[in-house]
């Protein structure tokens, strides 16, 4: 979410009249994340973040924004994309596809313990069993075709060590995605980037945290539904320092998650496999942004040894979860 095109407080303000939100109170840029151009919107009618997609067209962008849509209707807190007049939730800001979505409530659990992990694994469970009826098809545009095209141009800034541990784990992935038991996993619309900084937590009267909502699903697509739950494993539930697996709070995430969709055998065994695969999908990512950065005015590139870090520790002692 760096600013790589400026927008106005006119240009933004035309916008949000013609989605019907008003005369624009403050625009303020975003400067977390390295995808796409973010801004807060505030409006006479309410809170707002004002997209520009930098990478995505807009035959991709549909998918995503009506996926928002989809599972808004249906009970979950994401942010609702606003329409214009002719229902189109997809505009144009200089010369850029853009997207208003709702402005959710609350802020982020960056030290989560258990009960914050129990509550995103039970959303997760939800959010696929919601997204069961979604019409729209589209692959993970980060899977592994892009793992295959990536890797090449990471690999001359990549230590003897580190070539030999990401061409080993890239063949390993396409020797899982070639079994017949990843092509039995139940498949279907994916967040894909469900990390601690995309979800919004608040808290209740009583003082305990209470979730409010899943954003960011611009890296969403059909997958293996196993391969969101490895991505927040990998997030939520480790030690940021040392990529290690906490198991009190991977055993809650599952176990929650399970209360609302149980897992097929073929995905609990399979889950050490797809932790690895989401620990190298987020290192080949970090690398490409990390050593062939784009320009933008504010723009830091996470570090991608911390995914090394965590892979390193997925090969090392792979994590099956219990029986329930």
């Amino acid at each position: 979410m760096a600013v790589f095109t400026e927008v106005g407080l006119v240009e933004a303000e035309g916008l949000a009249r013609r989605v019907g939100l008003g005369a624009v109170k403050a625009l303020k840029p975003i400067t977390a994340g390295i995808e796409n151009t973010n801004y807060f919107l505030s409006t006479e009618r309410g809170e707002y973040v004002l997209t520009l997609f930098e990478r995505l067209g807009f035959e991709q962008l549909p998918f995503y924004l009506h996926l928002m849509q989809h599972l808004k209707q249906r009970g979950i807190p994401v942010p609702g994309p606003q329409a214009d007049a002719q229902g189109e939730i997809l505009h144009r800001l200089a010369g850029k596809p853009a997207a208003i979505v709702d402005r959710l409530p609350g802020g982020h659990a960056l030290a989560p313990a258990a009960a914050h992990c129990e509550q995103v694994g039970a959303m997760l469970a939800r959010m696929h069993l919601a997204g069961a009826s979604y019409p729209r098809q589209q692959p993970n545009l980060r899977g592994l075709p892009w793992w295959d095209a990536t890797v090449p141009l990471v690999r001359p800034f990549l230590s003897a060590d580190q070539r030999a541990l990401i061409d080993t784990e890239l063949d390993f992935q396409h020797e899982l995605a070639a079994s017949a038991s990843d092509a039995a996993l139940p498949r279907g619309p994916v967040h894909a980037d469900l990390f601690r900084d995309n979800v919004m937590f608040v808290t209740r009267p009583d003082g305990l945290p209470e979730l409010s909502g899943f954003f960011d699903f611009y890296f969403a697509g059909v997958d293996r539904l196993a391969f969101d739950i490895a991505v927040c494993l990998n997030d939520w539930c480790i030690d940021l320092p040392t990529g290690r697996l906490v198991e009190d709070r991977a055993t809650a995430f599952v176990s929650a998650y399970e209360a609302v969709r149980p897992l097929t055998g073929d995905e609990r065994r399979l889950l050490p496999a797809l932790m690895r695969a989401a620990a190298l999908r987020f290192w080949v990512s970090r690398l490409w942004d990390h050593h062939l950065p784009r320009e933008a005015s504010t723009l830091v590139p996470h570090d991608p040894a911390h995914f090394e870090r965590v892979l390193r520790q997925r090969v090392a002692l792979p994590w099956h979860p219990l029986p329930s």
